[in-house]
């Protein structure tokens, strides 16, 4: 029992994975694609989530297993080359996930630090808090969710006080629609941002350690993803409504924080600051239990050596270690914007992918086919638009994404080559 997983704690997971990113993480990278329609961005990928919160709810009370996505694509794609591919490239978008909130957990603490800090500090802080939470991991899926319970109390009673304060101190013409980018770019924002919704499928991942799950497990996931939205929406409409454009990219990596200065001053920085470390700190938590289980069950499945699913250390699992060396490599090779990017784009495919197969298996699950479809369909409009947007931006980015998809098919496919010639 000390490791289940209460219906509060599962809400708490998603919410720890969702927020750390979108608001924390890459504000300034989205204010600088949408502008002063960054709440709008926010919205549209809020939309989008929603649709496949639907399927991922439907596939997890019929499927409840540890492995969440894992197994949905087994079941939707059978045992082999395409799950087990897809199956990768999920657990390296999962890699790319921690590395963005490991870095924007860095940049929030440089300010307690100094305000002239070495990109060497920043990755040794990141790298450092990654393996702190390695250590949470290891203590079991309970504490994991106690961790995550009081984490996002915490963060979210801060936000919704700066929300709340925030918007009578607004200026309603930073939010007219004269500072906003074209529609093109808004769409562009909400591609880049979707790393930060991509969270609540980490709920799904919890199913295996829920109390009817069939039941609490679609609960969570609405809840989770709803609370976000409004979080988002509340929280960008202040930011943009307290600082121009070009304040927020002034202060790229640590934007919320500023937005606070013009109504509450160096105080306010320094809560959001505090608000922003606990947030990316649940949000690497959750994000490696998440991971880490995406590595154990494809390994059970057979689609991964199995040092991945065995007990390396006490309480740690191969996976878990093998996912935070990965997540270090990704600190030390990439900034934070191309992190976003590449995250975002993973999750796109793959959750295109997720509805692509549940549509093979509709019979199974009970959920209404046009649903899946509109999801479907947004997820690769969504993709395409941000690739669009990464290749003007960061093109190498988007070269590093393609050679990461390819490697996960190849790795597969000689995996599984292996593995027969092993067994026979």
């Amino acid at each position: 029992m000390k490791n289940r997983i209460s219906l509060i704690a599962a809400i708490s997971i998603g919410i720890g994975g969702m927020i750390g990113a979108g608001i924390f993480s890459i504000l300034g990278v989205v204010a600088e694609a949408s502008g002063a329609a960054m709440w709008l961005s926010f919205l549209i990928g809020g939309v989008v989530a929603l649709f496949s919160t639907y399927s991922y709810a439907k596939l997890g009370a019929k499927f409840p297993t540890a492995g969440g996505a894992v197994e949905f694509l087994v079941q939707g794609w059978g045992k082999g080359t395409v799950s087990g591919g897809l199956n990768l490239f999920m657990w390296i978008g999962y890699v790319i996930a921690i590395a963005l909130y490991a870095q924007g957990f860095s940049s929030y603490a440089m300010t307690f630090i100094t305000d002239n800090p070495s990109p060497l500090l920043i990755k040794a802080v990141a790298a450092g808090a990654v393996i702190l939470f390695t250590l949470i991991n290891m203590l079991g899926a309970g504490d994991v969710g106690k961790a995550e319970t009081f984490i996002v109390a915490v963060k979210v009673t801060i936000l919704v006080l700066f929300a709340g304060a925030g918007l009578f101190f607004i200026h309603p013409a930073n939010l007219e629609p004269v500072h906003w980018n074209s529609t093109e770019y808004i769409f562009f924002g909400a591609g880049v941002l979707f790393i930060g919704y991509e969270g609540f499928g980490l709920i799904t991942n919890a199913a295996g350690n829920m109390d009817n799950p069939s039941k609490n497990l679609p609960k969570a996931l609405y809840l989770a993803v709803f609370i976000v939205i409004l979080i988002y929406l509340a929280v960008s409409i202040t930011v943009t409504g307290n600082l121009t454009t070009g304040q927020i990219a002034a202060a790229r990596d640590f934007a919320l924080a500023e937005a606070a200065k013009p109504f509450l001053g160096m105080l306010g920085f320094k809560l959001i600051a505090i608000a922003a470390l606990f947030s990316t700190a649940s949000a690497i938590n959750a994000t490696l239990f998440g991971g880490s289980n995406v590595s154990y069950m494809v390994a059970k499945d057979g689609q991964l050596p199995a040092v991945f699913a065995r007990d390396e250390i006490k309480g740690a699992t191969g996976g878990l270690l093998i996912t935070s060396l990965m997540v270090i490599c990704f600190i030390l090779f990439f900034d934070l914007a191309g992190i976003a990017m590449m995250g975002s784009g993973a999750f796109l495919l793959v959750y295109a992918a997720v509805n692509a197969g549940h549509l093979r298996i509709l019979k199974q699950t009970g959920a209404k086919g046009w649903v899946v479809v509109v999801s479907l369909v947004l997820c690769i409009i969504m993709f395409i638009i941000l690739e669009v947007y990464t290749y003007r931006k960061a093109p190498e980015a988007v070269y590093t994404m393609i050679a990461l998809l390819i490697a996960s098919f190849t790795a597969e496919v000689i995996w599984q080559k292996f593995r027969k010639k092993k067994i026979s």
